[in-house]
């Protein structure tokens, strides 16, 4: 079996070669192997093709009167367009202190002139194996990263709305509570709870109910800033993280989405249903220690009073009126 049938992926070849008589017989040798064989008879041009052919292989001559191999190798290996070419470089010269600089300013491999066509072939193939095993390694590295991004993902999400998760949310807290404690800065947090939510399960079904919590879910997170984190924190509860703002500021986000809820009416196969929220706010400030879930449980105890109070309202923390321990 020769050379030329063990090769199973033929490629387009870039030859660099400004002597007439080798160039033509390299390209006559290397077409019949089954090469595309581009031809570019001075540096200068091969510098040009490189960049609009984009070829597979580029085999060069050191020994060029317009501008020299290492030369031509040497601007190949700088651009982002032809780096990852491999270059096998020919000369009539063997002395190792060139042999080095070929092999130092980026070629592949290095051929002595004169030389078998056969030993050519094989430098040609092995060079071409060498990419497709490095495009493959590549390919398969950059699958395995999208794949780790998306466990990732999903270990965070809430499959439902597309928010933050419980989990994530909980990591998110404990770096913006002590980023504002170290800075004394304002972190608002609102609790917020879809209200009479089992009503609308029982009346309408599960699948409604699902719509109703996408739905809630998208209308929370209208306007909100890149910063701020909103998570889905359980059943039909959601809680939301506003970094750098102050009880006030906080509250006219909580108004604002508790309006923009209201204002909506949900349609089902079998009817339709107007939803509300009931919402805690609470700040850091209202925290003593350095517990990040405290900030948790004041918006709790707010959202706690809000339900209590007949629903549909935003209620901000204040200790004099939390609920008893035993509610």
């Amino acid at each position: 079996m020769t050379l030329s049938k063990r090769v199973s992926v033929k490629g387009k070849l870039l030859l660099v070669e400004d002597s007439e008589t080798q160039g033509s017989r390299i390209q006559a040798m290397l077409e019949r192997q089954g090469y595309d064989v581009i031809w570019a008879r001075s540096g200068i041009e091969g510098l040009k093709m490189a960049r609009a052919e984009r070829p597979d292989l580029i085999v060069l001559d050191v020994v060029m009167q317009d501008m020299d191999g290492l030369s031509v190798c040497r601007w190949l290996k700088m651009s982002g367009e032809s780096r990852d070419i491999p270059i096998i470089m020919l000369t009539v010269r063997g002395e190792l202190q060139e042999r080095v600089e070929g092999l130092n300013v980026g070629a592949d491999d290095y051929l002595p002139k004169p030389f078998a066509d056969e030993e050519l072939e094989a430098r040609i193939f092995a060079a071409l194996r060498v990419k497709a095993a490095e495009l493959e390694l590549k390919k398969r590295n950059t699958e395995l990263q999208s794949m780790l991004h998306h466990v990732e993902a999903l270990a965070i999400t809430d499959p439902l709305t597309g928010l933050f998760n419980r989990r994530r949310f909980d990591d998110v807290l404990r770096r913006e509570f002590a980023m504002t404690k170290r800075y004394n800065t304002p972190l608002s947090c609102l609790m917020v709870d879809v209200d009479y939510f089992k009503r609308i399960n029982d009346l309408y079904g599960h699948d409604a109910g699902d719509r109703v919590l996408k739905g809630v879910a998208s209308r929370l997170t209208i306007r909100l800033r890149e910063v701020d984190t909103p998570a889905r924190y359980g059943g039909e509860e959601f809680a939301i993280l506003l970094p750098q703002t102050p009880k006030q500021g906080a509250l006219v986000v909580a108004e604002r989405m508790a309006a923009v809820v209201r204002r909506d009416h949900f349609d089902f196969d079998d009817g339709s249903a107007s939803v509300t929220v009931s919402i805690g706010l609470a700040e850091s400030r209202d925290v003593t220690g350095n517990a990040p879930e405290g900030l948790v449980k004041a918006a709790d105890s707010a959202l706690y009073l809000a339900k209590s109070r007949g629903r549909d309202q935003v209620v901000v923390y204040s200790p004099e009126a939390e609920p008893p321990a035993s509610a």
